[in-house]
């Protein structure tokens, strides 16, 4: 072990002198049980991450920091569980601001320090300021909202003000909400002209999650994923070409596979599994075009390729594939989106690090999105204050398989859109609230969850406590069973709440 640590310090010595690139994908909506590697039970094919996954680390208990997007996507910015800015949004319109705070230190920024070139194509999600013809800020996240936007004017919050270089994409959620247009920089070159007409869309069970708001002549719905790929691979040629010596960052934030489901026509039918599943195929295939584009530039060997979710499954999605096609988004976990249990936030996490990270290797470690942040610090040699990364830890230990005495973490938190909180400890996780925290699973109907709903076992505890370890479906609430265990946990979230922070202060 004293020789193979020996080499991987080699390794980072030689390569000092330049950086790693680093290029992290993510999907959205996509769930554990989505992806083949994952599930031996999934009914459509990935042979891309799969691949990923056979050329890099798999991780088998890796979390989204929150059970939706918009928080999530904050935390994997900052390092900073979302919860601690005391603001609880989920965007659907033009109605900011920002929710990462002027002075805030981003991971984009941070390798901007160090000379990486950074770009974000895709989806944005953290709150974008849009303006009316006075210069005032609009507050109105709906159709009434867009309306009012002065497109002359730039938009404040954009990707630019907090460390991307470049920026081509949207503000929400691209097909589902209600600005369909292209933002580059900060700046939307072709407005909106007209409100989106529904009934020309594609009707199916997955189609049911766009918003009647405004649309612009060059955003075809089934394209928006293609486009984004595009830009990605555009900046990736032209940044080799021109500074091949100097590093790059990339996040490329895909719309797939939030609903609705509306894969180009080129993968419509070829999964076998519906709309839904042709979408998750198209994802995995632009996962493919994406590292085939590193490798055929010659530069894949010094690049970390990272792929992650921002939540589980939705409802409709996990419903509907469920019942027809057999496939199941949030296998083995319970819960889907927006629910505390395991389904709504543990997801696919791979990394692939040439000459570091083991190829076939996977990590049972518990891990969060937050901790990408600390992680390219520590990749970049990179040292930050006190008032940055606050939920972040380092993962490089894991990713060069180094003996560990203890986990990584002491503890992970998650949250809902709520701001409900649950805390992981080892094998135990206690969740501060009753329920799922997000869906309503007394709600019955074709989309209705009560189908799912499980006995409360403990129903007068104003808590949930499980093993993971002897119950990882999460069906038997030990809350009164194991008291002590369910104070101390309950102490340690209230503590972390209280610091400010779960990660120790930097250089502790």
């Amino acid at each position: 072990m004293k020789f193979v640590l020996l080499l991987l310090a080699c390794f980072h010595v030689a390569r000092a002198d330049q950086l790693p690139n680093i290029v992290f994908i993510l999907a959205d909506d996509l769930g554990y049980g989505d992806v083949a590697c994952y599930n031996p039970g999934s009914k459509i094919p990935t042979p891309h991450l799969d691949r990923l996954a056979r050329e890099g680390m798999r991780f088998t208990d890796a979390h989204s920091p929150a059970t939706v997007c918009t928080p999530t996507r904050y935390s994997l910015l900052t390092g900073r569980m979302c919860f601690r800015t005391g603001r609880s949004r989920v965007f659907s319109g033009v109605g900011g601001p920002c929710l990462i705070e002027e002075g805030r230190l981003t991971l984009p920024a941070m390798l901007q320090e160090k000379g990486y070139a950074t770009a974000l194509f895709g989806k944005w999600h953290v709150g974008m300021s849009f303006f009316d013809k006075e210069g005032k800020r609009i507050e109105e996240q709906g159709l009434k909202g867009v309306e009012k936007i002065d497109y002359s004017r730039p938009v404040g919050g954009s990707p630019i003000e907090f460390g991307f270089d470049h920026f081509y994409g949207t503000a929400c959620c691209p097909t589902t909400d209600w600005l369909y247009a292209y933002i580059e920089g900060d700046r939307i070159p072709v407005p909106p002209v007209k409100q989106i007409d529904k009934s020309l869309l594609p009707k199916h069970p997955y189609a049911n999650d766009c918003r009647a708001g405004m649309v612009a002549p060059n955003f075809d719905l089934e394209e928006v994923d293609l486009v984004f790929l595009k830009k990605s691979r555009e900046f990736l040629s032209s940044h080799v070409k021109e500074a091949p010596k100097n590093p790059f960052f990339l996040l490329h934030s895909m719309q797939a596979v939030h609903l609705p489901s509306f894969p180009a026509k080129q993968f419509q039918g070829k999964s076998n599994s519906g709309p839904h599943g042709d979408f998750i195929y198209q994802m995995d295939w632009i996962v493919g075009q994406l590292t085939k584009t590193l490798s055929d530039l010659g530069v894949a060997d010094n690049t970390i390729v990272m792929f992650g979710s921002d939540n589980g499954p939705e409802v409709p999605s996990v419903i509907a594939m469920r019942r027809d096609h057999g496939h199941d988004g949030a296998r083995p976990w319970r819960g889907v989106k927006r629910d505390q249990w395991e389904g709504g936030h543990r997801t696919p996490f791979i990394v692939k690090w040439p000459g570091v990270v083991k190829a076939g290797s996977t990590s049972d470690e518990i891990v969060s999105l937050t901790d990408v942040f600390a992680t390219c610090a520590a990749i970049t040699g990179t040292k930050f204050a006190n008032t940055a990364g606050e939920d972040s830890f380092d993962l490089t230990p894991v990713l060069e398989q180094a003996p560990l005495k203890k986990p990584i973490r002491p503890y992970l938190l998650q949250q809902t859109f709520a701001m409900k909180l649950s805390i992981r400890q080892g094998n135990w996780k206690y969740i501060d609230h009753k329920g799922s925290g997000g869906n309503n699973y007394e709600r019955t109907g074709e989309w209705g969850m009560n189908q799912y709903a499980l006995p409360d076992t403990d129903p007068d505890a104003p808590g949930q406590l499980f093993n993971l370890k002897n119950d990882p479906g999460e069906t038997r609430n030990l809350y009164s069973k194991n008291p002590q265990v369910s104070a101390r946990l309950k102490a340690l979230l209230e503590k972390s709440k209280e610091s400010g922070r779960s990660a120790p202060l930097p250089g502790k």
